[in-house]
């Protein structure tokens, strides 16, 4: 038996990874793990119980002693599904807060190695997994497209106006990159991929033929 496989998607908020990401787990038969929605997850729970996203160690106690489940495209917070609720322009407008904070990304990266360790392996997809939390996965990927794209990608999900949408993805990128915990950057030996000009199927083949 060799190691567990581990593919590391990093990138942007709105570059594909997720699409990309559950269409590669699904081609290998490994489990798919979105860590944003982890964050987002302590952030939905931060609001329901009206604890303020910038304490600190408020919400790092919040993060260690909350129950999350990420399990067939649901996320569960002690025993709520919370599948839609993570995704609301409340929870986006305060998770950057929350994934900022050092004690929670401890707590996180914690979990997710013990999820990966559980199930074998996994395509794993966040901000800081093939740089932080698995320097050593199989294939480390840094997916990015422009913040046009994004938006308008973001936009026909949830609607909106894409200026303020591309704006707020703007936004949104020089937070995460200028943080001082585990910013978002290309890992080292990281496989850039533009999905910008791509179709979702052309961009599995270009990592799966990355894999060998």
């Amino acid at each position: 038996m060799g190691s567990p496989i581990v593919i590391a998607i990093d990138g942007p908020a709105g570059a594909g990874k997720s699409t990309v990401a559950r269409a590669v787990a699904a081609r290998l038969g490994l489990g798919y793990l979105d860590t944003g929605a982890m964050y987002r997850a302590v952030t939905f729970a931060a609001l329901r119980e009206g604890v303020a996203v910038h304490d600190r160690e408020e919400v790092a106690e919040l993060a260690r002693r909350v129950d999350i489940v990420l399990e067939d495209g649901t996320v569960t917070v002690d025993g709520v599904d919370a599948t839609a609720a993570i995704r609301t322009r409340e929870v986006t407008e305060a998770v950057s807060a929350v994934a900022a904070n050092s004690e929670v990304r401890a707590a996180l990266v914690e979990r997710q190695r013990a999820w990966v360790a559980a199930h074998g392996g996994g395509v794993v997809e966040g901000r800081d997994i093939g740089s932080v939390v698995f320097p050593d996965a199989r294939l480390k990927l840094f997916v990015t497209a422009s913040p046009r794209v994004r938006a308008e990608r973001r936009v026909g999900e949830i609607g909106g106006d894409v200026d303020e949408v591309e704006a707020a993805i703007i936004e949104r990128d020089r937070r995460d990159s200028t943080r001082a915990d585990s910013p978002l950057l290309e890992a080292d030996g990281a496989v850039v991929v533009d999905t910008t000009g791509l179709a979702v199927e052309e961009v599995v083949e270009l990592i799966l033929a990355r894999l060998g």
